[in-house]
């Protein structure tokens, strides 16, 4: 089993042309498009500064609803936050967590532990980073176990609509950054989940302001220019969706879709992305409201990576 190192460390074990993303819901009946059993882990910074963990089957039941970790942030001071990890840590019976935050133009690494299954916080690391990060408008992550080696790698989207690419080391538990790559033309995205990770690239799902629905293809290696392989999964009534949630699901995606205007979240089945014959099924409304202030994806350190392409 997965076990953490030190509190603060890392867990143990078509182009796209220059402006392409510039310019009611999508949802249709349906109860799981492949059978399969999945559920999603939907992480939120509450208006209080707590993390939560909320739990949704292909069916839209909310299986669980918890408070991992009380007074994480201070109240209404988180801005974005990347997909959290957690998993067993070796401080004994406890569990860890950890992933990074944006607070006003600040970004913070976050680490604490709590007992198995969320409660009062044993100890807990909030360690800034750096500032003029208030240009920035989604942020996410993404940690890939393969061949016995991790890879740690960032995505923030800038105002001018420029996605970088950094790579996250650690030395001695303490996290570094470097801007490995970057690429222009999503100044239209209004919101991004990774729906696909393999050693050599990320495959992110994109709705515009549009309307329209995309995913990215963003290689790993090469130049400072990014490659990244844009295609049209949909043509419109996307743009509802201020933030989407990915899980694994048999082989796709469930995803959770947050209109932050009505507090309602949607699920769907999609399929593995090929562009426009990407097969996606509408799994109806999820149970309860959607009124935190910043979601994310729980992601379990010994769970399955995103396989959605």
């Amino acid at each position: 089993m997965t076990k953490w190192g030190k509190l603060g460390g890392v867990l143990a074990t078509g182009a796209l042309g220059t402006g392409l993303l510039s310019t009611g819901l999508a949802f249709a009946g349906g109860t799981s498009a492949t059978g399969a059993t999945c559920s999603i882990k939907v992480g939120s910074v509450t208006a209080g500064g707590d993390h939560r963990m909320q739990t949704f089957s292909t069916t839209g039941a909310k299986v669980a609803d918890k408070i991992v970790a009380k007074d994480i942030y201070p109240d209404g001071a988180v801005r974005l936050s990347a997909t959290m990890r957690f998993g067993d840590a070796e401080e004994g019976n406890s569990e860890g967590h950890t992933g990074p935050v944006i607070m006003g133009s600040t970004m913070y690494d976050t680490t604490y532990l709590t007992p198995h299954g969320g409660g009062s916080v044993i100890t807990k690391q909030v360690t800034r980073v750096g500032g003029g990060w208030n240009v920035y408008r989604t942020l996410d992550r993404s940690t890939l176990v393969a061949g016995g080696k991790q890879r740690v790698t960032e995505y923030s989207l800038h105002t001018d609509g420029t996605l970088y690419r950094r790579n996250v080391t650690y030395t001695n538990g303490v996290p570094s950054r470097r801007i490995t790559g970057w690429q222009s033309g999503y100044k239209g995205v209004k919101a991004m989940t990774l729906i696909s990770q393999t050693p050599t690239y990320d495959t992110f799902l994109m709705t515009l302001t549009s309307g329209k629905l995309y995913t990215a293809r963003l290689p790993l290696a090469g130049g400072q220019i990014i490659p990244g392989v844009v295609k049209q999964v949909r043509p419109a009534t996307w743009q509802g969706f201020e933030s989407l949630v990915a899980a694994p699901c048999g082989n796709g995606t469930l995803l959770l879709g947050i209109d932050k205007d009505t507090k309602a979240g949607y699920l769907y089945h999609v399929g593995h992305a090929n562009g426009a014959a990407t097969q996606i099924t509408g799994l109806g409304k999820a149970a309860g409201t959607f009124n935190d202030p910043t979601y994310f994806a729980w992601q379990n350190s010994v769970g399955q990576p995103l396989s959605g392409e």
